[in-house]
């Protein structure tokens, strides 16, 4: 199970965003990464400048996922023993942990959840004092839950 909201968030050298953040943990060849591809693509857009995305595979392979995907947010590589995976209890793909601006983890989603994933924005925007947006919604395709 991933960290617990409220939890001290663990440092690593790659995250130099400051103040409120979301990080986006993931793996190139998940299949529910991939469905997710758009909304968290909505997320890295609205929040241009808070949004990390850690995925377990070589930079070369995170950026030509990246741009698949449409993600304008950075990357960078958690390679094997994924010490930083490890480090947040990310146990499935994708995981999103929001981070408030005490690095206190604010809010969780594992796998594809929609409701979790648009708690997640909303959190996310109420920290940034920013209007929230939807990141997905009934009918547009994606099940309300895929497990990652």
């Amino acid at each position: 199970m991933a960290i617990a909201p409220g939890a001290d968030a663990p440092r690593f050298a790659a995250d130099a965003l400051d103040g409120p953040h979301a990080l986006v943990f993931y793996k190139s060849t998940c299949s529910v990464t991939r469905m997710a591809g758009p909304p968290l693509a909505r997320l890295g857009k609205a929040f241009p400048s808070a949004v990390l995305g850690v995925g377990q595979d070589p930079q070369a392979t995170l950026d030509a996922f990246a741009g698949e995907l449409d993600w304008s947010f950075p990357q960078v590589p958690d390679l094997e023993p994924y010490e930083v995976s490890n480090a947040y209890g990310v146990v499935s793909a994708p995981t999103v942990v929001v981070l408030d601006r005490d690095r206190r983890v604010a809010h969780v989603v594992e796998s594809w959840d929609r409701d979790g994933m648009n708690e997640a924005a909303a959190v996310l925007a109420d920290l940034l004092g920013a209007d929230a947006p939807q990141l997905s919604a009934p009918g547009d395709g994606l099940p309300q839950f895929k497990p990652g």
